[in-house]
């Protein structure tokens, strides 16, 4: 896995793929800069009537529900179909489902079309899509959820699914029903900024343009973590934010040799 990672970095390098994205305006100039920085092309499409041929041209998809609008969300059904069937790998982020009955019925109506390639959620998000009956106040994730409930959560929908779960928290959980990574990469500071979780998104997103399976979602989730590791100052999130984009655009593989906290689970522990 470790070997992967630096393949992948270097793919998105050199072919600079085009990556589309449906997000909100609170975040979307970080994500297209997040893009940028990492090599790849970022496009902020979302008019219903422009985002099949935008999403046509693209490498890979990031749909993301925070903030939604009407607007966006038909032009996200219609970019899933589009992706679907010109099998261009995407990663749905399912912002604020666990708070929200409007964005989980919606969600549900988005994988009747498309299956992602990731679902992206934090820990309220994946136990809320896993549990019917779960919810949670705003879009911050629940302190008490533990990471075996969420392992637990993570791997049943994989398998139901059939597609790769990430469940970004303290420690980020990837997995796709038959294999369980964690990475204890990150720092606390990176939940003092606004749009870091839509940032993550983004970056597997652009490494699912290299290799559509775990090592992309993988790789995004460390390169994020150890970058905030690098990034950490005393105080001063304004300056955390410029030294993490700093480094997104300077980051070595030596230094994700050096920092990765990556850890095989076993499934059959859980």
């Amino acid at each position: 896995m470790q070997q992967a990672i630096p393949n992948i970095r270097k793919t998105v390098r050199q072919n600079q793929p085009l990556i589309h994205c449906i997000t909100n305006p609170i975040s979307i100039n970080q994500c297209a800069n997040a893009i940028l920085a990492i090599g790849a092309r970022p496009m902020m499409a979302e008019h219903p009537k422009e985002v099949s041929e935008i999403t046509r041209t693209a490498q890979a998809l990031m749909l993301n529900l925070g903030n939604i609008t009407d607007a966006r969300m038909e032009s996200m059904l219609i970019s899933a179909q589009t992706a679907r069937k010109q099998n261009i790998p995407f990663l749905l982020d399912a912002v604020g489902i666990a708070c929200s009955t409007l964005r989980r019925e919606y969600v549900h109506k988005l994988l009747d079309i498309a299956t992602p390639t990731v679902i992206k959620g934090n820990y309220s998000e994946i136990q809320a899509l896993y549990r019917e009956s779960y919810h949670s106040s705003g879009v911050d994730a629940d302190a008490s959820l533990d990471i075996h409930t969420i392992d637990h959560a993570a791997i049943s929908l994989a398998r139901s699914l059939r597609t790769i779960i990430l469940a970004s928290g303290k420690v980020d959980i990837v997995t796709d029903g038959n294999r369980l990574y964690h990475i204890h990469n990150g720092t606390p500071q990176l939940s003092q900024i606004t749009g870091t979780g839509c940032l993550q998104g983004a970056l597997c997103a652009a490494y699912l343009s290299a290799k559509p399976d775990m090592d992309a979602v993988i790789t995004g989730c460390a390169v994020l973590g150890i970058c905030g590791e690098l990034a950490q100052i005393e105080r001063g999130t304004g300056t955390f934010l410029c030294n993490l984009m700093d480094s997104l655009s300077t980051l070595t593989d030596a230094e994700i040799e050096q920092n990765l906290k990556l850890e095989e689970i076993s499934i059959e522990r859980i």
